[in-house]
């Protein structure tokens, strides 16, 4: 067994700096919104979206549905285990394990969102969380990545079905 082959596509020098710029971008935008409006439209998982949406935006976790549906939906049960159960290591592995599954069972997977839940159990926010930052901070990042893909080396961003 080998563990230093790499199934991932090479990709040119070009799209792996442009890659690169594109997440600064969007966390510039998304974490300057923030500071200029004094709402939250950040979170940690975020970064992680940024590389599915910087570095491989064709693949299906990386599709506009995908990345606010999975964060809405994830952020949405962490917000029902809090309801449900006090903050514990249980609890925290069973918002996970719900969040994985309900993204898997409506086609909306989206890795980092799998955080979600563990960033609503871990600081407890209030409800509006869910607008700012999860739909509000998502939706940003698909708009500055739709953008960003129309530049040179241009990007087939959303994938065509």
């Amino acid at each position: 067994m080998n563990f230093f082959n790499r199934h991932q596509v090479a990709v040119s020098i070009p799209v792996v700096i442009k890659s690169g710029i594109g997440g600064m971008v969007a966390i510039a935008i998304v974490a300057g919104l923030t500071q200029f409006s004094g709402t939250p439209w950040l979170m940690a998982p975020f970064g992680a979206s940024c590389v599915l949406l910087f570095s491989v935006p064709s693949s299906p976790l990386s599709q506009p549905i995908n990345v606010v549906g999975g964060h809405l939906l994830s952020t949405l049960v962490g917000f029902a285990v809090l309801a449900l159960l006090p903050v514990s290591w249980l609890s925290m592995a069973l918002a996970v394990g719900l969040a994985i599954s309900a993204m898997a069972a409506l086609r909306i997977t989206h890795p980092p969102a799998g955080a979600d839940p563990l960033v609503v159990l871990a600081m407890t926010p209030g409800i509006d969380f869910i607008m700012f930052p999860t739909l509000s901070g998502s939706l940003a990042l698909v708009l500055v990545a739709t953008l960003f893909h129309r530049l040179p080396p241009k990007t087939v961003f959303p994938a065509p079905k």
